[in-house]
């Protein structure tokens, strides 16, 4: 029987190539947007062409009540939730109002989860999507312009972990995945007009995953066994030498 699997922000970038990763490993993914739905029918298409299974399903996941349509539609569909990979984020958008990271990148997260709850079954798959910049705030320089998502990414990370236990109790797994500046994101081409040397110094540290590296590591922590404090890390092996919060 096919995994359902809910990716948030998955009509491009990294949450498309998951999507593609985990359809071509037999799972039926259901590609989130927010706007872009042809953007998203096009990835559905590929993975069809290649002989894999996709949905498409619109919600903005910062209003409570596209959240929870988006959760009962999905359910109503295929009777389960499987896997919920928690990949949608932002804040560096121009016209985003100042509260608006901390809705999507915490509120959003949290609020989703606590719809998905009740039809993720024990054996279930909770997979959060952060970056190191993220991540390690509280203990390292975050790049000019990227403290807003830095703080509320974070903020979102330890509600969740803060839910850890009643995960534990439902049989539910769940993996933090932290990478790097991932090269050729969206996120990365803003950070190089507002601060490029903080891109110049990550490469320096080597080479930038790649969206397929992050991708594949995403879709490997929805079956791997939990790891050490419920992180993976991808790239960047300067940072995890640095103990993050628990």
């Amino acid at each position: 029987m096919k995994r359902i699997v809910l990716i948030t922000g998955a009509s491009r970038g990294i949450g498309a190539e998951t999507a593609r990763v985990l359809a071509a490993r037999g799972d039926h993914v259901v590609i989130n947007y927010r706007e872009k739905r042809k953007r998203a029918e096009t990835i559905a298409a590929e993975i069809a062409a290649a002989g894999g299974s996709a949905s498409v399903a619109g919600a903005d996941i910062s209003d409570p009540d596209s959240a929870a349509a988006l959760i009962d539609g999905v359910v109503a569909e295929f009777g389960r939730l499987d896997v919920l990979i928690l990949n949608a984020s932002g804040g560096l958008e121009r016209d985003a109002d100042p509260g608006y990271a901390m809705r999507l990148n915490r509120d959003a997260q949290a609020g989703l989860v606590d719809l998905a709850l009740p039809h993720l079954p024990g054996g279930g798959r909770l997979v959060f999507v952060t970056s190191h910049q993220a991540h390690f705030s509280p203990t390292r320089p975050v790049p000019t312009g990227y403290e807003p998502i830095a703080a509320s990414k974070r903020a979102g990370e330890d509600a969740l972990r803060a839910l850890i236990p009643e995960f534990d109790r439902r049989g539910i797994t769940f993996t933090v995945v932290s990478g790097d500046m991932i090269d050729g994101t969206i996120i990365v081409r803003l950070l190089e007009r507002r601060d490029p040397e903080a891109v110049t110094a990550r490469r320096e540290h080597g080479t930038l995953p790649t969206i397929e590296d992050f991708a594949t590591a995403i879709a490997d922590a929805t079956t791997a066994p939990a790891p050490e404090n419920h992180t993976v890390y991808v790239g960047g092996q300067d940072f995890p030498v640095l103990t993050p919060s628990p």
